[in-house]
């Protein structure tokens, strides 16, 4: 949930490591702070606020000399977000210096026997507990720094990305993970560590991403050691080359990111079934699936493990394997998932749906699955993530980068696998006819153009915002293949405007919601051409009965609905099954629009973080 950034060579730390904070942000900005070796002693930074509030800080209080240097943004778990509880933080010598991502479930106990032993703690975090207790074994087992951090995780509970560096020894950095992701830059006398590998994509296309239980003792002259924190033997790791560039995770002119990858989507959506769907030929191939491809078709059935926008990806991809692969789904939450006793065996295939790969809960649901016997396929948009080595195939979506808190071009993209995952396992079922087969090839490959058709409505969608833009509730209302789309509408509004708003299949409106339904409520329904059109047409009259304000969805050229809403937000005609693809589009601008219009920070909607690697 933490950004974590460190620097070990012959350039000044204090730029590279603060501009990796920046495009770190999205990861947790309640607080920040850098500290810095300047070949005497430490200097360190640190404020509750973002890292524009650090840099202020850094200017008026420290050198920024040094070319050894950690630092963090944070997303507070254990101490409210404040300028003592922020990170980095010194043991109580002074020698070490750590920043953490993660959670030290056994803090307490440990800190109580620190505490008995003398030692004496600043900030209320389970960070200050984890470094004293490194200096503690350092100095009772008068041991190296690495031999100390392996001899300590060995004793803590719970997860974690670390780095640390001791005054005393300032060529080196000791770098661990377990549950929170790490990644190491390998340049040229130089060395760079970062939870991913946008802070240093600049410097280095060669990056080692450390596997949970690795820890690596990083040498400025001697290169990069990993062992395993388990029993200290030693790993030769693999050097990634990175596929990332600058201008995939700068704003390209947008005023947010956000609004940038909503739109990307129509490019990366291409991006993901390029290569994958011929749809001339008649052709889907997708190199993770077809090598495992009776596991699918002789599946008892089919479990979608999952967190947030990936849940509703996965509810999408529940009527499109139903529908045409006949294949029995269930959705799951995998934070329920993981904690409850579900009924799992080899003739099932579990599908883990993550943007980021590092998701904790959906990790720990793949654990469970694979424990029980289950084939686990991946879908996840980080390449080298915890998601794609731990599950058994998958399939990567090509979003690029996404920055934004707020997902959007994921969904889409993840949707887009699926869906092709369920065109090819229906073609060799043989549960869908060779034309529809052929219609749906051909419509998929045309989505792009339908996006960018959507996106054409973003001003005339801004405008109705503005209208709404003061409401204190929203509903909205989907029905089918859209009832999904109606919950990440709603889920959209909720993470950056922080209006309250709720997502319903539209039958549903009058067993229970129809009664917080006045001229008050706007009401947002996904109304396009579908086998439910006309059961949809009805709810709309209902609302309207009830003096509700209706935002519909409408497939263009419609007039039917048209003449009962009050205002309505067209998309390119698509077929019902390929629907969410589009109609997730204005929904994700209207959000976009109302939450700019209310001056909230879209970027990084408070209390939220862009990767969730702690339960």
């Amino acid at each position: 949930m933490c950004g974590i950034v460190g620097y070990i060579g012959n350039r000044e730390a204090y730029p590279i490591i603060l501009n990796g904070l920046k495009r770190l942000e999205y990861r947790g900005y309640d607080s920040a702070g850098i500290a810095l070796y300047d070949g005497t002693g430490i200097q360190m930074a640190k404020t509750k606020g973002k890292v524009s509030d650090l840099e202020s800080r850094a200017d008026a209080e420290i050198s920024k000399k040094g070319s050894l240097g950690l630092g963090h943004t944070r997303w507070a778990t254990h101490g409210v977000p404040n300028d003592i509880n922020s990170h980095p933080h010194y043991s109580n010598s002074g020698d070490l210096v750590i920043i953490h991502n993660g959670i030290i479930e056994n803090y307490a106990s440990i800190k109580k026997e620190l505490i008995n032993r003398g030692y004496t703690f600043k900030s209320d975090t389970d960070t200050e507990v984890l470094v004293n207790l490194i200096e503690e074994i350092k100095k009772k087992e008068d041991v190296k720094l690495g031999k100390a951090v392996q001899i300590a995780l060995n004793q803590v509970v719970g997860a974690y990305a670390i780095a640390l560096f001791d005054r005393k020894k300032p060529d080196e950095i000791v770098v661990a993970r377990l549950g929170s992701p790490l990644a190491i830059g390998i340049g040229e006398n130089e060395f760079f560590v970062a939870s991913d590998a946008t802070p240093f994509i600049e410097f280095t296309n060669n990056a080692i991403y450390l596997k949970d239980e690795e820890m690596a003792i990083i040498r400025l002259k001697k290169g990069v050691k990993v062992r395993k924190i388990k029993d200290d033997s030693l790993v030769d790791p693999y050097i990634h080359e990175l596929q990332l560039n600058l201008e995939q995770i700068e704003k390209g002119g947008y005023d947010h990111f956000m609004l940038k990858e909503i739109y990307e989507q129509p490019k990366v959506i291409k991006d993901t079934y390029r290569g994958r769907l011929l749809a001339n030929k008649g052709i889907i191939k997708l190199g993770g699936l077809e090598d495992h491809i009776n596991k699918f078709t002789n599946a008892d059935r089919i479990i979608i493990v999952a967190c947030g926008t990936s849940w509703h990806a996965g509810l999408v991809a529940e009527y499109i394997f139903e529908d045409w692969a006949r294949i029995p789904v269930e959705v799951e939450y995998a934070s329920e998932f993981r904690y409850r006793n579900p009924v799992i065996t080899e003739k099932d295939v579990v599908i883990a749906i993550s943007q980021s790969g590092e998701t904790a809960d959906t990790l720990a649901a793949i654990k469970l699955a694979k424990e029980r016997g289950a084939f686990v396929y991946g879908v996840c948009n980080v390449v080298g993530s915890s998601i794609s080595r731990e599950t058994d195939s998958g399939t990567y979506t090509h979003a690029g980068p996404e920055i934004g808190v707020a997902s959007t071009k994921a969904f889409t993209t993840q949707i887009t696998v699926l869906t092709m995952i369920a065109l090819r396992l229906a073609d060799v079922k043989g549960t869908i006819s060779h034309s529809d087969y052929m219609m749906h090839l051909r419509e998929l490959d045309t989505i792009p153009t339908l996006v960018e058709e959507a996106l054409k409505s973003d001003d005339k969608i801004r405008e109705i915002a503005y209208e709404f833009k003061d409401a204190a509730n929203f509903l909205y209302l989907g029905r089918g293949y859209n009832f999904p789309v109606a919950l990440e509408g709603a889920l959209k509004l909720k993470e950056i405007s922080y209006i309250h708003a709720e997502g319903y299949p539209a039958a549903e409106m009058k067993h229970g919601p129809i009664a917080l339904i006045d001229e008050h409520m706007p009401v947002v329904v996904i109304a396009v051409n579908s086998n439910h059109y006309e059961k949809v047409v009805s709810n709309i009259e209902e609302i309207k009965a009830r003096k509700g304000k209706i935002i519909a969805v409408v497939t263009e050229g419609d007039t039917t609905v048209k003449e009962l809403a009050d205002y309505i937000m067209e998309v390119p005609k698509t077929p019902e099954t390929l629907s969410p693809l589009v109609t997730t589009i204005p929904l994700q601008l209207l959000s976009y629009h109302i939450a700019v219009m209310l001056d909230r920070n879209v970027d990084q909607p408070r209390n939220l973080a862009k990767s969730v690697t702690v339960e």
